[in-house]
């Protein structure tokens, strides 16, 4: 079998950004039909706006199957390799993300070099210098998911502590994809569109809500150093932060809440929905018995480790947008990290206190 380096095959341009614009539909029909279900207080909305996105994900999951059972179907090869490079690019725990440039020299097939992120124990980290010789297994369809084996058999260890291996010149192989803003241009027009749609269906109900209703008055507060916008309606909060925020930071987030429960009387809340520089709450309405949660019960500290979690576990290709939404319509809190890149999409699944229960797309 002939490797050519390079970059590998990915799925084509065109799928790609269907899958991009199908996936920021979905996200803002959503998210729309939940919010309005709320404020009209019609539960048929609100269900379809929670099943929208699950049957998606579920359909998604049913259409991968055939790659994945491809990919099983080819077994993993052993081989000795060459670190040419290693980089630690970042962790606060005592496994950090170490990017590897590695020559693989297999024995029945052409060397090859390859860069790939894994995960390294600090306490190991010096056994993997440059210039080292390491055990790896790779796939021979897809070499550039090569990983290092930690703890090789007596016999291959053995052939690492006595080999000595040439580097492979040229371009190392990644599994990123070629950046491109067309994907995300698609994500958001989805967004919007999906979103717009909704709203426009329902523009008759909201628009007699609002005149029977008397809307308070929305509440915007700024500063000249910050500029985080706060606004308050009937059923909703929303916070937005500057453009050299995020909601990320250490404690944002946690602020950002405590502005809009203050502001709301310390109302139970539906669902909270968390972006890079945007939170918002659907309140639960006080015309409605609903179980809820309390906005002070949710894991703030752990939600930048969720993120991090879930941009590096996940199997999607250079991950650039990621949502975290809270909901607590069952009676327990759950939290679902979406993220989304190169035209792929993964979830992570966590409970009320933080603790990972599934991942979708690993």
């Amino acid at each position: 079998m002939t490797i050519t380096a390079g970059a590998p095959p990915r799925l084509g341009t065109p799928a790609r950004l269907v899958v991009a614009f199908l996936t920021g539909g979905v996200i803002g029909t959503s998210l729309a039909a939940f919010v309005c279900g709320c404020v009209l207080q019609k539960v048929p909305l609100v269900v379809a706006g929670l099943a929208l996105p699950t049957g998606y994900a579920l359909l998604f999951f049913l259409c991968g199957l055939p790659r994945r059972a491809r990919e099983r179907a080819v077994a993993p090869r052993t081989a000795l390799a060459v670190i040419e490079r290693r980089e630690a690019v970042g962790g606060e725990s005592s496994d950090v993300p170490v990017r590897f440039e590695l020559s693989v020299v297999p024995d029945d097939a052409p060397a090859f070099r390859v860069e790939f992120r894994q995960d390294v124990n600090l306490v190991e980290l010096p056994d993997y210098r440059p210039r080292g010789i390491v055990v790896v297994q790779y796939r021979p369809d897809r070499p550039w998911k090569t990983r290092i084996v930690k703890r090789p058999t007596p016999e291959w260890e053995e052939r690492a502590a006595v080999a000595r291996l040439d580097s492979v010149p040229g371009p190392a192989m990644n599994g990123d994809p070629v950046e491109s803003g067309a994907g995300d241009l698609l994500f958001l027009l989805g967004l919007l569109l999906g979103a717009a749609a909704v709203v426009l269906l329902l523009r008759a109900d909201l628009f007699d809500a609002d005149d029977k209703a008397a809307p308070p008055t929305p509440s915007v507060s700024s500063s000249s150093s910050t500029t985080t916008t706060t606004t308050m309606t009937s059923a909703t909060g929303t916070v937005t932060l500057g453009p050299s925020q995020s909601m990320l930071d250490r404690g944002q987030l946690r602020a950002a809440v405590e502005s809009l429960t203050q502001a709301a009387d310390k109302r139970r809340a539906l669902t909270v929905v968390v972006q890079d520089r945007t939170l918002t709450v659907v309140f639960s309405p006080t015309t409605v018995r609903t179980s809820g949660f309390d906005l002070t019960s949710l894991p703030y500290d752990r939600v930048p480790a969720l993120v991090e979690n879930a941009r590096t576990t996940l199997d999607v290709p250079a991950p650039r947008n990621w949502q975290l939404t809270a909901d607590g319509l069952t009676g327990a809190i759950t939290l679902r990290v979406v993220v989304t890149g190169g035209g792929h999409a993964g979830t992570l699944e966590a409970d009320g206190r933080g603790k990972v229960l599934r991942r979708d797309g690993s």
